[in-house]
């Protein structure tokens, strides 16, 4: 999860304000955070596991948005 939003709200609403290609790099940055934290975590140097819960949920709401404005459902701002 982007440790600039307060709260789940205001992250959202930055994911909504995105483009297209500015969630999808974000994404891949998400993803290249988690895989460090899981080989953090796998050598027990992380001091807050809780992390890769947020940031696979991250990950699904940029997925689920990418997937509503694929399916016309919402559109970019």
């Amino acid at each position: 999860m982007p440790d600039d939003a307060k709260t789940t709200t205001d992250f959202i609403e930055q994911l909504r304000e995105s483009t297209d290609e500015e969630l999808r790099d974000r994404r891949a940055q998400i993803t290249e955070s988690l895989q460090n934290l899981r080989f953090r975590t796998a050598s027990g140097q992380i001091d807050d596991p809780n992390r890769i819960r947020k940031y696979r949920k991250a990950i699904a709401r940029i997925n689920t948005i990418l997937r509503e404005r694929e399916l016309g459902l919402r559109r970019a701002r």
